[in-house]
């Protein structure tokens, strides 16, 4: 079937407010593509469901620290911290946070080992390494603070907004993949020695791992290689916490209390990547709430073609345009009878009218001082008509463009309708600037919640 034939009107409509609304909903993930505006998204519904009488806590990956300015806050860290300014009723607060993800891994670590290995794994420069910058572990440790948040009963609705990566998948890969890597065949063979002690663990060290040892050692550096021994003997107790604790807040994301928003913009690449989200979850069996597809574009002169505004303004340029004398007073001194046209006649009168046969001219008056006044404003309403003409064509000219982004975006969008007829789908319409306080997001909030 031609996408044409799958517009909105074929989709349901996301309805965010029985959500929110909803006890049941525990948390809701806001994922996407980057720079699509999940972090704003995320913040509206946290302010919308606070002032509905919930209490929410949005947790932010976001390092542009947007979320804070807009929430009145000097910055955000690791710990929730409170709003004000949230008119919220029947006990309704709003707290916020932004991922630390070293300072997360290190709670983890604080949390599961004794003082002194704690210590020696905190110092150690491997870990270090892995803490502020191993591939995945900022999605990781998004994880792992959802589940820490979700463990306590602080709150009754947590809003995620996901990590800015390439690909909207790595919070949901990220898991297994440093999972994997804590569980794999080459820490567990860097482990090895550790566990088998004395002259058989250095048997065993010096060979079966002699030129291993020695390449990594040429490759990485033999200090290198002793910091990552040592972490793994420290981690040794650890690993598999992390993958029950991965497998938890998995399983915690396919539970009916979740609720996942695909946020995209209505351009190809946003809206592709939301395609394979949305196959991806129903895949894992996660619950999709819909699709808010966000900063549309619109127009109240819709029905002014991109083709008739064109022509219009390029029969303006060329004076082809009929000056009617609407509203005007002849010299006389008599009122004109001719009504002035309405501004949505201007594109037909531009495309439509002839050229205006020539009026005659009344013989010129005797007075040379007369003839001068009279020169005079002719050619002052010459240069105001010649203004105005530049200024309505510029303005066509801009609509034209208008309608014809308007129509790549709703070519773009029915393509997606026409692939997931079964997504909800809301339309947010983009606002003239970008959001810097609590109003800001509350208009966003009625944005989201208002349908389409």
């Amino acid at each position: 079937m031609a996408p044409e034939a799958h517009g909105l009107d074929a989709v349901p409509v996301l309805e965010l407010d029985p959500l929110i609304d909803d006890l049941g909903t525990r948390i809701i993930v806001c994922c996407g593509a980057g720079g699509v505006g999940k972090t704003t998204t995320a913040a509206a519904l946290g302010v919308r469901a606070a002032e509905r009488g919930r209490r929410v806590v949005v947790l932010t990956i976001d390092p542009a620290r947007r979320l804070a300015q807009s929430m009145g806050i000097d910055s955000l860290d690791n710990t929730p911290r409170k709003v004000d300014g949230i008119k919220g009723s029947d006990g309704g607060e709003l707290h916020a946070m932004m991922l630390d993800m070293k300072r997360t891994f290190d709670e983890i670590v604080e949390a599961h080992a004794e003082p002194d290995r704690a210590r020696a794994i905190l110092e150690n420069p491997f870990y270090q390494s892995l803490s502020a910058g191993f591939a995945g572990t900022q999605e990781y440790m998004a994880m792992e603070k959802l589940g820490q948040l979700r463990a306590r009963d602080e709150w009754d609705l947590i809003v995620v907004d996901t990590p800015p990566s390439r690909s909207a998948l790595d919070f949901l890969d990220a898991p297994k993949r440093l999972g994997s890597f804590l569980d794999g065949k080459f820490i567990k063979l860097l482990m090895a020695p550790a566990k088998v002690g004395g002259r058989a663990g250095m048997k065993f060290l010096n060979v079966g791992m002699s030129m291993m040892t020695g390449t990594l050692g040429k490759l990485l550096g033999g200090q290198f290689l002793k910091d990552v021994q040592t972490f793994v003997a420290a981690m040794d107790t650890m690993f598999g916490g992390f993958r029950t604790r991965a497998d938890a807040t998995y399983k915690l994301l396919q539970a009916p209390g979740t609720a996942f928003l695909v946020v995209a913009t209505p351009e190809r690449d946003a809206l592709r990547e939301a395609a394979y989200f949305v196959e991806r979850l129903a895949a894992e069996e996660m619950p999709l709430a819909g699709l808010v597809l966000n900063r549309v574009h619109g127009s109240a002169a819709a029905r002014l073609s991109a083709e008739r505004a064109r022509a219009a303004a390029e029969n303006l340029d060329e004076g082809r345009i009929v000056d009617q004398g609407a509203g005007k007073t002849d010299r006389s001194g008599s009122p004109a009878t001719e009504p002035e046209p309405e501004p949505s006649d201007l594109a037909t009168a531009a495309t439509a009218a002839p050229p205006a046969p020539p009026v005659p001219q009344a013989a010129p008056t005797a007075d040379p001082a007369q003839e001068s006044a009279v020169d005079d404003e002719e050619h002052t309403q010459h240069g105001d008509d010649t203004d105005v003409r530049h200024l309505t064509a510029g303005l066509l000219r801009l609509h034209a463009e208008r309608m014809r982004v308007l129509a790549r975006e709703q070519r773009t969008r029915d393509r997606f309708t026409a692939l997931h007829p079964e997504v909800a789908v809301t339309e947010v319409a983009a606002l003239p600037g970008d959001v810097h306080d609590l109003a800001g997001l509350r208009a966003i909030g009625d944005r989201l919640t208002t349908g389409r």
